[in-house]
């Protein structure tokens, strides 16, 4: 059909408007061949005819149905032009509040100024794995198309957004190297993702500004390449830019601001680490107050400082780096204020003393004469001098400014390379994607060098873009087997060549910069003399100074002024050369000469117009121009050797409102951008494609019955086509689709609206008639009834007579009456009674609870006395006990007190008198012996021969001393080794008994606090210990050496006594004393030793005191015994002391045992322990002031020694020996006093941990009592029940004496009682399992009693429901009935959970035998073995809802034989009788129950992902309601995935197949219902869930049709749950919100009373997800409305209050907590047998 004939009545086309670009018309009458008026109404109402050429008529554009408005795709429209584009966008943003739409490979998205919830986590995992098309248009859907080409073909991919300054490009490039960072997670720790993400807010603080069109606008272009290794992971990035806006950094137009950097700084000029920075407020530096604002409305500069320092910090940038950073961009600030004056004429000057020139200088470590002087002169190289020449005060500025863009650009770039490196992991780069930030087409008011440059990158990318569409097209064509023609379009390669071809724009520019004296005037002629010849190069009519230039986009005029100086980017060497000495080697490095590096055109797909060729000169290699078209050069190579993605940005309006939508500034925008170019060349050709499944849904209301009837619909659609359309030339037939021309979808649209008018007439014609007769019907009815009615009134009054009435009504009354009367008296009789109820049952209420007040208090007072009387006896008991132990302690103390001084004195007597007489004797023999040798010379012979013998006695007598000297020395030794075996021995007690306390305390909640008090005392007593000892080691090393030194100093003595034998032999009589003394001392040492037996004993024997104390009534006396050995006959050591307090320690432990069931009574027992440990603490005292006065004697023995050998210094010999014997007497005493004290120290360390065990212990004696008590109590009621037992057995004895066997277990039973009673008594720690066992057989008796008395049929052969097997093997066992088993084998013919039932039998067999080692083995093995088979088929359906029931089941069986009464309850008297007797497996079950969780998940992630695929398509996409079509036409997204195609196609049946298998499964393994409820309910969440998700990103899913489609789906869920008998597991309440969200699609959606509606209906939905769903519906015909915006606004008011969730998505990964319900099994152990298909022939049935 003609586009001409589509201009008929009713059609709507567009009309250019000045203020809206274009406005709607509806056309009042068909236009034919040659009129020269379109007559035309307007929206407003108003007539208006539209002038057409007659020859030539050029019709305006026809308005697309509005069923194809508010499309995803825009190449979905059947009308591709401007005003059809502008109108589409309008739609879905200003009434949809959609921001994102398909323009065939471009993704459109405009800027709504506001922040949106479709960002989240939840939506980047909701569009991961999707196709592009099935999803809303979206940022994420381009990034996962591109990452999955990427994957899938292992080629690089690009994402190439642009847009103009404000649209979003940033924003939009953020998100895309989000969702990479998201959905590529790298799982290394260097988190390479959180690197790429942290490199934006950098970049953005140096590189964006504030606009006057964008607060964040980026003033650089930016190419990121995201590298990716063989897994698809990211392991690096790489960062590229461009043309950077050197200029801002020295001026600012107005309301505009420098770079953020820069006034972040300035927020924090007052940290510590600034402060030698001299920063001052933004508004006081010239580069940063320019603009006037220095600051951006909702933005704090400070916050946003710290945020980049963080990001600095987290890619590795140290702070010596940043501080460097800082200093530089300080520098810039303080140049900027730097003051130039006029000096002279042409001369200027800096003064030497500026501040801000100090600061500068002193912050690079430049020479601030050399920087002053080079900015005022400049140096000019002639041919035979060089001379220096002064500037003016404006070449100076200029020379100091492009010094302050210098450094700028140079540390931009140093941060860029820096942040590279960061971004640099190790691994090989596979593939990558490319992400690009660059500016859009811009026109200004003044345009200069940046607006041609970044023109002219456009230019190229707009080249790059045409040929990528034009190669899609043919592509698409030729996939669909459709012939190929040329498409005329629009190629910019002469505008290209004009800018860079020979002698083009930037080759003149190039060749004007090497002059001199060139200015913008004579580059600006050569333009107009060489290339005005161009058309589309164009001079302006009114300027001069300007040069117009036809861009694909639009004209736009370039302002040559300042063009030369900003390319050739000039400064002075002489600048250059001052900072390349900087000290600051920061700065230095930026200004070192580099080397240019070559490029390379290797792989150029887009050919430049002219081949590169080497610059000759420095100054042209270093222009601006040359280095951009470089850069652009590399970056069109990279693009082109990737896969392109395109997003265009769009600014909706210049007042940054939100969702406002200004049409002038976004048709300007999308001319710019190239999507119209995009729509023109789609349209072009056949820009619309169905295919054929969705033409034949949509049109099979066109097609005949006998059409519809056929099978080929694909033949079908063609015969149809055919006859609609008699032109074959606008549409053609490919493989999957049909394409068609311009207008032909809207022209099958109007024939499909023709006939469903047609059908909407003949209907309600029809309708109409049959009310309308109904009515008809209805009438004649009445009037027949009235009819009858009169004739029979007449009648009757014709046979009634006036006395009948009267009578007849005389009878009414009487009887009205009388029920009154009778009424009444029945109502007083029930109203009597009533009350008579009432008031007795008021007063016994009354009266009950009275007394039970009266009870209450009575009680109340008797627990007062009783508590009081308690607590008295208690206070007397504890007073009394610490008061014996008070005074019996001090008794015995004092005592041996007494005794020890009494000996003490006697000895010191005897000794001084000893020494007085062996003194007074010694004196006169030696005078009697003088006189006789005087006298007896003649007896010269004699006396030589006693001397003889004197010398051998002296011998002998010396070697007698030494031996007994040796024989100390071993002693002293042997008792320093007991010693340090001793003090070993008690840190391991100490050690063990501290790891005992540890382990026993650690539940204990209310003692915690103490325990860590008591843990650290003796971890600081242990450390005290621990450096006693080691004092007393170095102590006894020092001994040692001294005791060497001793015997030298004893063998000196002997050689001394060699040399006076001759004076000894005088002397003879002498040696018999000192052998006395020597002997007395022996005697005192072994008086020592047994004073330290008798303390050691005493010590001892008050350990025994207390422990007795402690146990005392509470274990019996044989163990108190064990605890406390009686050895006095022993000798004494150190070990006793340890044997001890091991003792005290056993008590200790058996009282710790009771610990946890005595803690009420603690409280009241805390003022008795303190007295207690207050007499201790004394008690120490008072030994340690014995202890002191001890030595005080012995220093008073040593004084009055050290006199009486002053006083025998005549005898020298006899000094010696007395010295030497006092130094050993000085030494045992010392060795003593460290006995002493190390035992004082054990006996305190011992108090205090007989304190705290006191703390603790004693406080549970008497509730320990008490429970013992009641222990009694309960044995006596056994017994009791034991007796009762018997006398009914007796009795039964005497009725049935045939049953003898039954009366002989009983009293076996009775016997076995007796004695397990008597158990009881001597094992308390086993009470409760042997009370629970008793009264277990007290239950089996009773059964057994009420078994016999009803007659039960014999058993052949009695088994027992155990299983046997032999130790060896069990690996066999857990091979064949776990490992090797298969649920589709063997176990299809058997019981369900048979093998559960194998394996308990098999642990009923071990715990039967009491073989403790073979069930924890068996049980070990079969939690591993069953762990094994999960890890090994973790995604085998069947396997894993077979191992879940059997895993159930043997849960369930250890609970049903357990013993545990809650589990008893259904178990019949042969179930209760196989109890498990010997062992408690609640821990087992504990393990058993976290493996059944964890099979269970695992099982329920298995059921998602095969279900997962089919709930989308099946409860969306399929039309299970046949004749209600929701299809409409797609777009090119759906070109690449069509969902009909080599695609299996899922219905609501499919998933209805697959929940019927899985319950199906479920049931044949034998699975408890209530868990399989619970795996339904889990199913159906994930049906709800992902599909209501799917809905929230799926325009096209929200219609009154979709909804329909899925209450019926949900119905048919419904109608399973009522098959399968699930209506309890509540699984249809988890599909409430998608039921919703259906019903929300069906209602009416305009007055108010529908807004109350939806907000009262829809509670399970949140306000963000009504909204969502009121903006995205959409009609399918021309008979439905959308919803207005004042509609949703309306219900938004009403959902303000509601309280909830704000996501957009729920949770579709949500998991319900699983409980495992115990049931009861009717299963008969002793009935099982093992099949031999098991192979389990080595099990035996006992």
């Amino acid at each position: 059909m003609a586009l001409l004939e589509l201009y008929t009545e009713y059609n709507r086309v567009w009309i250019p408007d000045a203020d809206h670009v274009w406005k709607s018309a509806e056309i009042l009458k068909d236009f034919h061949f040659g009129d020269n008026i379109l007559k035309l109404l307007l929206e407003d109402g108003t007539e208006h005819d539209y002038p057409v050429d007659p020859s030539k008529p050029l019709l305006p554009p026809l308005r697309n149905p509005d069923i194809l408005v508010g499309e995803n795709d825009l190449t979905a429209l059947s009308y591709l032009h401007e005003p059809a584009v502008l109108h589409n966008l309008k739609v879905r943003f200003v009434e949809s509040k959609i921001i994102y739409t398909y323009c065939g490979i471009i993704l459109v998205a405009v800027n709504p100024y506001k922040q949106l919830p479709i960002y989240g986590d939840a939506i980047i995992h909701a569009y991961s794995g999707q196709n592009m098309g099935d999803m809303d248009p979206h940022i994420f859907a381009v990034a996962e198309e591109a990452y999955k080409q990427m994957a899938r073909n292992h080629k690089n991919q690009s994402i190439i957004v642009s847009g103009e300054s404000g649209a979003g490009k940033t924003v939009s490039a953020r998100y895309a190297m989000r969702y990479f960072a998201v959905v590529s997670k790298s799982g290394s720790k260097t988190r390479v993702e959180d690197k790429v993400l942290a490199s934006n807010p950098i970049t953005e603080a140096i590189g964006n500004a504030k606009t006057t069109r964008n607060d964040n606008s980026s003033r650089f272009g930016k190419y990121t390449e995201i590298s990716f290794d063989r897994r698809n992971q990211i392991i690096g990035a790489n960062m590229r830019t461009y043309l950077l806006e050197k200029s801002r950094v020295i001026f600012q137009a107005e309301n505009e601001r420098n770079y953020h950097i820069f006034y972040q700084m300035c927020s924090c000029a007052d940290l510590p680490e600034f402060k030698n920075l001299r920063l001052l407020s933004a508004d006081k530096f010239r580069y940063t107050c320019m603009g006037g604002e220095t600051s951006i409305e909702g933005v704090d500069d400070k916050k946003d400082m710290e945020e980049t320092r963080r990001t600095f910090s987290l890619l590795g940038l140290k702070e010596d780096f940043q501080l460097q950073v800082y200093k530089v961009l300080a520098a810039v600030l303080h140049l900027g204020n730097v003051e130039i004056r006029n000096f002279g004429d042409d001369n200027s000057s800096v003064s030497s003393t500026d501040p801000h020139l100090t600061v500068f200088c002193e912050l690079l470590g430049v020479s601030a004469e050399g920087l002053v002087h080079w900015l005022c002169h400049r140096r000019i190289v002639l041919v035979a001098e060089t001379v220096v020449k002064p500037v003016p005060k404006e070449r100076a500025v200029n020379a100091r400014d492009a010094l302050a863009k210098q450094i700028y650009a140079h540390l931009f770039d140093c941060i860029i390379n820096r942040i590279n490196k960061a971004l640099q992991v190790p691994g090989k780069q596979h593939t990558f994607i490319g992400v690009l930030d660059i500016y859009g087409f811009e026109t200004f008011d003044v345009n200069s060098f940046e607006q041609f440059c970044i023109n002219y990158a456009n230019e190229k990318l707009q080249q790059q873009f045409n040929l990528h569409v034009f190669k899609l097209e043919q592509e698409e064509y030729m996939k669909e087997d459709i012939p190929w023609t040329l498409i005329d379009f629009y190629d910019n390669q002469p505008v290209i060549d004009l800018i860079e071809a020979k002698m083009g724009i930037f080759d003149l520019l190039d060749e004007e910069c090497l002059f001199p004296q060139g200015t913008d005037q004579s580059w600006l002629q050569k333009l107009y003399n060489y290339i005005d010849s161009s058309p589309l190069f164009e001079k302006p009519r009114l300027s001069n100074e300007a040069f117009v230039i036809q861009h694909f986009a639009d004209k736009v005029e370039y302002q040559c002024r300042g063009f030369l100086e900003k390319n050739r980017d000039a400064l002075y060497e002489e600048l250059v050369d001052i900072m390349r000495v900087s000290k600051f080697p920061f700065l230095a490095n930026f200004f070192q000469e580099e080397e240019q590096s070559s490029f390379t055109s290797k792989g150029v797909k887009v050919r430049p117009a002219r081949p590169r060729v080497k610059p000759t000169n420095k100054q042209l290699r270093t222009s601006v121009g040359d280095k951009f078209r470089s850069s652009l050069y590399l970056l069109m190579e990279t693009l082109n050797a990737t896969t392109p993605h395109y997003v265009r940005c769009i600014k909706p309006n210049d007042e940054k409102l939100p969702f406002e939508y200004d049409s002038r500034r976004v048709v300007q925008q999308l001319r710019a951008c190239g999507v119209l170019e995009t729509i023109h060349i789609s349209a072009q050709s056949y820009p619309s494609r169905w295919t054929y499944i969705e033409f034949y849904s949509r049109y099979s209301i066109l097609m005949t019955h006998q059409e519809t009837g056929l099978s080929d619909k694909k033949h079908t659609c063609k015969t149809v086509l055919q006859k609609l359309i008699q032109d074959s030339n606008q549409y053609k037939f490919g493989r999957t689709k049909i394409f068609f021309r311009a207008g032909q979808v809207a022209f099958l649209e109007k024939l499909r609206l023709d006939r469903l008018r047609r059908a909407c007439v003949t209907i309600q014609k029809r309708f109409r008639g049959w009310s309308h007769r109904r009515k008809y019907l209805r009438m004649r009815e009445a009037a027949i009834i009235l009819q009858q009615y009169i004739c029979g009134k007449r009648t009757i009054r014709k046979t009634v007579t006036a006395t009948a009435l009267k009578q007849g009504w005389a009878a009414m009354v009487i009887q009205r009456r009388w029920r009154g009367y009778h009424m009444r008296q029945l109502y007083q009789l029930v109203r009597q009674a009533s009350i008579t109820i009432q008031a007795f049952t008021r007063g016994w209420m009354a009266r009950k609870q009275y007394k039970k007040m009266m009870e209450e208090h009575k009680a109340l007072v008797l627990q007062k006395y009783a508590r009081a009387w308690l607590a008295r006896r208690r206070f007397q008991t504890m007073r009394r006990l610490v008061l014996n132990v008070q005074l019996s302690y001090r008794v015995q103390q004092l005592r041996k007190k007494i005794e020890e001084q009494t000996k003490e004195n006697r000895g010191l007597m005897e000794r001084l008198t000893s020494l007085a007489n062996s003194h007074s004797q010694t004196v006169d023999k030696l005078h009697s012996m003088e006189t006789q040798l005087e006298k007896s010379t003649s007896q010269k012979a004699s006396v030589e021969a006693r001397e003889k013998k004197a010398i051998a006695d002296a011998n002998l007598a010396i070697l007698q001393l030494q031996k007994e000297k040796e024989a100390l020395n071993l002693d002293k030794q042997n008792m320093e080794k007991e010693f340090d075996a001793s003090i070993k021995e008690a840190k391991d007690n100490f050690d063990q008994m501290k790891r005992t306390l540890l382990e026993e305390k650690g539940n204990e909640a209310r003692l915690r606090k103490i325990a860590e008090n008591n843990i650290e005392i003796q971890r600081q007593d242990h450390e005290k210990e621990v450096e006693i000892l080691k004092e007393e080691i170095r102590r006894l090393k020092e001994e040692r050496v001294s005791l060497q030194q001793k015997m030298e100093e004893g063998r000196q003595v002997n050689s001394d006594l060699q040399e006076q034998v001759i004076q000894l032999t005088k002397h003879a009589k002498v040696i018999p004393d000192l052998r006395k003394d020597l002997h007395n001392l022996q005697n005192q040492t072994n008086n020592i030793n047994r004073r330290m037996k008798e303390q050691s004993e005493e010590a001892r024997a008050k350990m025994n005191k207390i422990t007795r104390q402690l146990l005392g009534g509470i274990v019996e006396e044989d163990i108190i015994s064990r605890l406390t050995p009686d050895d006095s006959a022993a000798v004494f050591e150190v070990e006793d002391l340890v044997t001890a307090f091991d003792g005290l320690q056993k008590a200790t432990r058996i009282l710790e045992n009771h610990q946890r069931e005595q803690k009420e009574s603690y409280e009241t027992q805390v003022e008795g322990l303190k007295l207690k440990v207050d007499h201790l603490q004394n008690e120490n005292n008072k030994l340690q002031n014995l202890f002191q006065e001890k030595s005080n004697v012995n220093e008073n023995i040593r004084q009055e020694v050290s006199r009486l050998t002053t006083e025998n210094s005549a005898i020298p010999e006899l000094k010696l020996q007395v010295s030497e014997l006092q130094r050993q007497k000085q030494e045992l005493d010392i060795h003593i006093e460290e006995k002493t004290r190390a035992l004082s120290e054990k006996t305190e360390e011992i108090t205090n941990i007989l304190q705290k065990k006191i703390k603790e212990e004693s406080a549970q004696c008497r509730h320990f009592k008490e429970q013992t008590e009641e222990l009694e109590e309960v044995k006596r009621e056994l017994q009791d029940r034991i007796e009762e037992l018997q006398e009914e057995n007796d009795h039964l004895r005497r009725q049935q004496m045939i049953e003898s066997e039954a009366k002989i277990r009983l009293r076996q039973e009775a016997s076995l009682l007796t004695a397990e009673n008597m158990d009881f008594e001597e094992q308390l720690d086993k009470k409760d399992r042997l009370i629970k066992k008793l009264q277990k057989q007290i239950k089996s008796l009773e059964t057994s009693q009420k078994a016999k008395e009803t007659t039960a049929p014999a058993i052949p052969k009695d088994y027992l429901g155990m299983l046997e097997y032999k130790r060896e093997d069990e690996s066999r066992l857990i091979q064949n009935i776990i490992i090797d088993l298969k649920p589709k084998g063997v176990v299809v013919n058997m019981i369900p959970a048979l093998p559960a039932y194998i394996l308990f039998m098999c642990v009923r067999h071990a715990d039967y035998l009491n073989d403790e080692a073979r069930l924890k083995s068996l049980m070990n093995a079969i939690i591993n073995a069953v762990k094994k088979v999960i890890m090994n088929h973790h995604k085998d359906f069947e396997l894993l809802s077979f191992w879940l029931s059997n895993t159930y089941q043997f849960l369930n069986c250890l609970k049903q034989y357990s013993g545990e009464e809650e589990f008893m309850k259904q178990n019949t008297p042969r179930q209760k009788k196989n109890s498990l007797q010997n062992f408690d497996l609640s821990e087992h079950r504990q393990i058993l129950s976290d493996l059944a969780i964890h099979i269970y998940h695992q099982f329920i992630t298995v059921m998602e992902k095969t279900l997962t695929p089919a709930i989308v398509p099946g409860m969306l996409e399929h039309e299970s309601l046949q004749g209600i079509s929701s299809m409409k036409p797609t777009g090119f997204r759906k070109r690449s995935n069509s969902i009909y195609e080599d695609s299996e196609t899922y219905t609501i049946s499919s998933i209805l197949q697959h929940l019927s298998f899985f319950h199906s499964t479920m049931n044949h393994h034998g699975m408890e219902q209530g868990l399989i409820r619970q795996a339904v309910k889990q199913l159906f969440f994930l049906v709800g869930a992902t599909t209501l998700n799917n809905i929230m990103l799926r325009k096209d899913m929200c219609s009154c049709r979709k909804g329909m489609q899925i209450r019926c789906n949900i119905s048919y869920l419904e109608e399973w749950l009522k098959e399968k008998e699930l209506q309890g597991s509540n699984a249809i309440d988890t599909l409430r919100p998608l039921s919703q969200a259906a019903w929300l699609l069906q209602v009416n959606k305009s007055t108010d009373d529908d807004a109350k509606e939806i907000s009262d209906k829809c509670t399970e939905l949140n306000s963000v997800q009504i909204v969502k769903i009121l903006n995205s519906y959409t009609p399918i015909d021309d008979f439905e409305k959308r919803v207005p915006s004042s509609f949703v606004r309306k219900v938004q008011s009403l959902l303000q209050e509601r309280e909830g969730s704000t996501q957009l998505m729920l949770d579709a990964d949500y998991r319900f907590q699983v409980t495992f319900p115990f049931c009861a099994s009717s299963q008969a152990l002793e009935l099982l047998q093992v099949p031999n298909s098991l192979h389990l022939g080595f099990l035996t049935r006992i």
